[in-house]
């Protein structure tokens, strides 16, 4: 099993939902970097079920870093951050151990590691294990931040409910970006708030769950960054993205609506604007040509599938009487998760810029004041 990614940078994942600890290990960060520790648990924070629209199983998600930090800074050597399980409830799952859950890993993974695997609450395979990736996340978001790059995410589709899209560039998407990151319910608009969280409730009170699409942009992200061809901005952050569980598609600017469009509709036209910067008229591409960035804001869409765990009587096997069955799933499991994922969708794609940045400037740039495009 490869639990690790990253290429200046590498995470590596460990544990399981109902195991005794989460955590990751991040290896590759410069030493001299300030965390605020607060601002990582206002990120998991952000993971956590609130109220009818989510999983009822509530953890504290308190972390520790136990490596690689002292006296409030980056040592240099690699930082492991430890979270720890509270409130797992293991006997839910011992009687359905041989049935295959729809749409889950449970089948999947008994193939791959020929039953030895921790099967309870979807072990290694489940959301919980996004917890962690939140708290690299959130130290990879506060290097950005000291480098003039913000990014954020927020709920363009739920079912069919649509909320407006993120503004093109400037000023305004600034604003956008900031308010969604201080909302647990990322939408621009009050109204669709109500009305995504009343289709998630229906689906919860008639034992079923709901998906959607998140919209992600990253502003500041300086141009001529991306490595063609296996490590392009497309292929880093669609590689992360596809790592976080839910995720069935990854789309960047238009995207698949762009094949709609004629040639001259899809291109981006560059311009010069009044401060002698180059910016494009469109955005069809998300900031990207060629796998480089063109220094317009990076523009993600991440499609969220309904969340698989449902009450409803279900059709599967039994492996174990390698007959056909009929059940319904028990335990505590949310009607929707993509307001708790839009986080962990941050996090993901932070960790990528971050890594693509040391790609091109060298890890040692994290200490410097700014990055020198020359």
């Amino acid at each position: 099993m490869q639990s690790v990614i990253g290429n200046s940078i590498k995470l590596s994942l460990f544990g399981e939902s109902h195991g005794s600890m989460i955590g990751v290990v991040i290896d590759g960060l410069a030493p001299g970097i300030k965390l605020d520790t607060e601002f990582i648990q206002e990120q998991l924070d952000k993971r956590k079920p609130k109220g009818k629209i989510s999983t009822q199983r509530h953890e504290e998600d308190d972390f520790k870093i136990v490596s690689g930090y002292f006296n409030g800074y980056t040592t240099g050597t690699p930082l492991c951050i430890m979270i720890e399980n509270k409130a797992q409830k293991s006997k839910d799952y011992e009687k359905t151990r041989d049935l295959m859950r729809p749409s889950h890993a449970d089948y999947t993974a008994e193939k791959k590691y020929l039953g030895y695997q921790d099967f309870r609450g979807g072990g290694h395979f489940s959301g919980r294990i996004t917890a962690p990736l939140v708290a690299v996340g959130a130290i990879c978001i506060q290097i950005l931040r000291e480098k003039g790059i913000v990014l954020g995410t927020h709920i363009l589709k739920c079912k069919d409910e649509r909320d407006r899209n993120f503004s093109l560039d400037g000023e305004e998407l600034k604003r956008e970006i900031e308010a969604v990151n201080n909302r647990y319910f990322p939408v621009f608009d009050n109204e669709k708030e109500e009305n995504m969280k009343r289709v998630i409730e229906e689906a919860g009170k008639n034992l079923n769950s709901v998906g959607g699409i998140l919209e992600t942009a990253v502003i500041g992200v300086p141009s001529g960054v991306g490595e063609p061809y296996f490590n392009s901005i497309e292929s880093i952050l669609s590689h992360l993205l596809f790592s976080i569980p839910a995720v069935k598609g990854v789309e960047f600017g238009a995207g698949f609506s762009i094949t709609d469009m004629f040639g001259s509709e899809a291109n981006d036209s560059f311009y010069y604007n009044e401060n002698g910067e180059v910016k494009t008229k469109s955005n069809n591409n998300g900031g990207i040509n060629g796998g480089i960035s063109n220094g317009m804001p990076i523009i993600i869409k991440t499609a969220i599938k309904p969340t698989p765990s449902i009450y409803k009587e279900q059709e599967s096997i039994d492996i174990s009487k390698h007959e056909n069955i009929k059940f319904n799933i028990e335990g505590r499991h949310d009607p929707a998760i993509i307001h708790r994922a839009r986080v962990v969708v941050d996090s993901v794609v932070a960790f990528g810029i971050l890594d693509l940045l040391c790609m091109r400037y060298g890890y040692m740039f994290m200490r410097k004041e700014e990055i020198d495009e020359n």
